[in-house]
């Protein structure tokens, strides 16, 4: 058992070595709830202002060989508004990542998005600027060779503070289907007061979703998603499938992988009241090494601004 462990968490420092140079965006199981996060062409693109909150605990209570927990955890919020004096949208959102306890980034988005109508859809275009700051233990590096003889590992504490830009496209259609396509971190600027070639790697994220009406059952919508993430070094996509009943009670699957191994299973469900939805999701890993589940919750609420009262509106609009 203790072999296992030590072998698991050579793997994940052996990735976070890697990452060093190119660190992957946070993954969720909701990815459509963090649909901001990934593409600023979203900004705005619901009709009202909309608050998400997702935490995730990955492998959930696993421990390196010293007894240490270091699952990594992610929180994050988003939040954003169509607004129209600036004939689009506006977003942005605050992300906690902890790989494990090693190092942790904070992030700090900011994204406008142009609206158009579109004869068929409604198109959004997005760009955005993102403020990470990375902190670095090096103090919990666990080396088999001396630290301070290998010049990209320091013995000491380490943080920086970088900007770079992010840019996407977001097509709409509400309650048929949509489409997304967005680089982040074009720029892949370097954290120069961290020892090494310290960055966060170009990515591109391409995702999509369609809703079915089920004929024989008009209460129950089915909804298929897609999420592909790459940085031309690792590739890892998502394939999702939620089935809702009356809008309100729903549940589904989520596949994850990348190009060459299986990841996980997750299995969700949810509820909405009024405008307030809760999620959770469990994802059972499938890897095949002994590595632990992990957990996700999302809350969210969406409402709408009321100017004039003398214009019809609706409750309970449904919101992608």
């Amino acid at each position: 058992m203790r072999l296992r462990l030590l072998y698991i968490f050579f793997i994940l420092l052996g990735t976070s070595v890697t990452l060093l140079y190119g660190q992957q965006a946070p993954n969720f199981t909701h990815h459509k709830d963090a649909l901001m996060f990934h593409n600023p062409a979203y900004a705005g693109m619901r009709e009202g202002i909309c608050v998400n909150g997702l935490m995730r605990q990955q492998w959930a209570g696993f421990k390196n060989a010293d007894g240490d927990v270091v699952s990594p955890q992610t929180y994050m919020i988003t939040v954003d508004s169509p607004i129209k004096l600036f004939h689009g949208g506006l977003g942005g959102s605050i992300t906690q990542d902890q790989k494990n306890d090693i190092w942790t980034d904070i992030e700090v988005q900011l994204a406008y998005s142009f609206h158009a109508r579109l004869a068929f859809a409604d198109l959004g275009i997005g760009a955005g600027l993102n403020l990470v700051n990375k902190s670095i233990n090096g103090s919990k590096w666990d080396a088999t060779d001396d630290v301070g003889t290998d010049p990209l590992l320091s013995s000491s504490d380490e943080s920086g503070m970088q900007v770079d830009g992010n840019f996407g496209l977001f097509l709409s259609n509400p309650g048929g289907y949509y489409i997304g396509f967005s680089v982040t971190n074009m720029f892949e600027s370097k954290f120069k007061n961290i020892t090494g070639e310290v960055g966060n790697a170009r990515a591109y994220h391409l995702n999509g979703g369609y809703f079915f009406e089920l004929p024989n059952a008009p209460r129950f919508t089915l909804e298929a998603m897609a999420l592909l993430q790459t940085d031309l070094a690792v590739t890892q996509y998502n394939l999702s499938g939620i089935v809702t009943y009356n809008d309100r009670f729903w549940g589904g699957l989520n596949f994850r992988s990348d190009i060459a191994n299986r990841e996980s299973i997750g299995a969700m469900v949810g509820m909405r009241f009024k405008d307030f939805r809760i999620g959770y999701a469990y994802d059972i890993n499938i890897m095949g090494i002994g590595v632990p589940g992990g957990h996700e919750v999302s809350v969210g609420y969406c409402f709408k601004i009321k100017t004039d009262r003398s214009k019809t509106s609706y409750k309970n609009t449904r919101y992608l």
